[in-house]
């Protein structure tokens, strides 16, 4: 996929939705059903543009919960948790802790280990939902001797660790995992428009709903629908200031970057996105990355992984990479690399 290169910096935001929503509301008469919740650490929201199916949503919610509740590292109880405080013995898991647990294991493959989903003691050590500091040099060497993926041992629907000091976190891979199982739950139930907002992860489930107006470009379908239009603005600044658009039609779309979760300490800013060889922030050229695919947990696992390698050692990756449609490089530099079948609008586009 060719690469194109701009001179701006950006990062993904949904845009301008009630706008868009008071049009639909002229087409169906109705408005959509909307739930957020605070889950995942994140400010969780998913819209549905069909008011006559409303029922999925609160149970879409729900299910959210239920995976971030085995997923989690930090909630007692939890398939992840139980794995984590086992000693190393067995633990029996939920069969969707065993396919994200195998899709994590092969990103720790394909990046040569930089995708660690055993970097547990390691981001618990930098706490940085909590009351982040630079750990001790000493703490740091501890913690990075338990990060290594081929500790973890899966057996039909049983889970163990080779080390008890090994601890599994899923930060880099779940929310995008749980976002495909999300969309995959409304389709089931008949939903055929609706948006997922997990924080930096949004999934789109089939066309946003002709609100009646005349599209300026080719957002128009023949169907009716439209394409979603997904906000773009520069990251550390206010996220009003727009500076351009993406137009998706079903796809996923997700964002890693270094100014999500940081800290500054002695005029050093330190980010979350964690070198599983040094235990430190990873210090490569990408600022931010913006992945369109197919499913999000692919999405969620690559963006991470072009932080980690930079843009030289993620390029070539991405353009092999099955299910990418296109990615959006943001370097520190200032400079944008661009690939792939993605429609950004630099003037951001219809509002």
């Amino acid at each position: 996929m060719p690469i194109r290169r701009r001179s701006f910096i950006i990062f993904i935001l949904l845009l301008a939705m009630f706008t868009a929503l008071s049009g639909c509301n002229r087409d169906s008469n109705a408005a959509p059903v909307s739930e957020s919740r605070l889950l995942l650490d994140t400010v969780c929201t998913i819209t549905i543009y069909d008011p006559a199916i409303q029922e999925p949503l609160i149970e879409a919610m729900e299910l959210c919960s239920q995976y971030e509740f085995m997923f989690s590292r930090t909630k007692e109880g939890g398939d992840v948790w139980r794995i984590n405080n086992a000693g190393g013995m067995p633990v029996e898991v939920d069969e969707q802790v065993v396919r994200l647990l195998r899709e994590g294991l092969y990103y720790g493959d394909l990046s040569g280990g930089w995708f660690d989903i055993t970097i547990g003691r390691l981001s618990a050590l930098w706490d940085f939902n909590g009351a982040p500091a630079v750990p001790s040099q000493e703490a740091l060497v501890a913690a990075r001797n338990t990060v290594d993926y081929r500790q973890v041992f899966i057996d039909g629907d049983t889970v163990r660790l080779g080390d008890a000091e090994v601890m599994l976190d899923l930060g880099g891979i779940a929310k995008g995992y749980i976002a495909d199982r999300l969309a995959d739950f409304l389709k089931e139930r008949g939903v055929e428009s609706a948006i997922i907002d997990l924080g930096g992860n949004i999934v789109t489930v089939g066309l946003k709903p002709s609100s009646g107006r005349r599209s300026s470009g080719s957002g128009r379908r023949s169907n009716g629908g439209q394409l979603w239009n997904i906000g773009v603005t520069a990251p550390f600044q206010a996220r009003s200031e727009l500076i351009g658009s993406l137009s998706v039609e079903e796809a996923s779309i997700v964002t890693s970057g270094i100014y999500e979760r940081q800290f500054i300490e002695n005029d050093t800013l330190y980010h979350h996105i964690l070198d599983p060889f040094s235990g430190l922030p990873v210090d490569s050229d990408v600022m931010s990355v913006t992945i369109v695919s197919e499913s999000s947990a692919v999405g969620d696992a690559l963006s991470t992984i072009v932080l980690l390698l930079g843009s030289e050692g993620a390029v070539p990756m991405l353009e092999q990479a099955p299910g990418i449609m296109g990615a959006v490089l943001m370097l520190k530099s200032g400079e944008l690399l661009q690939f792939g079948d993605i429609n950004f609008i630099a003037d951001g586009g219809e509002r």
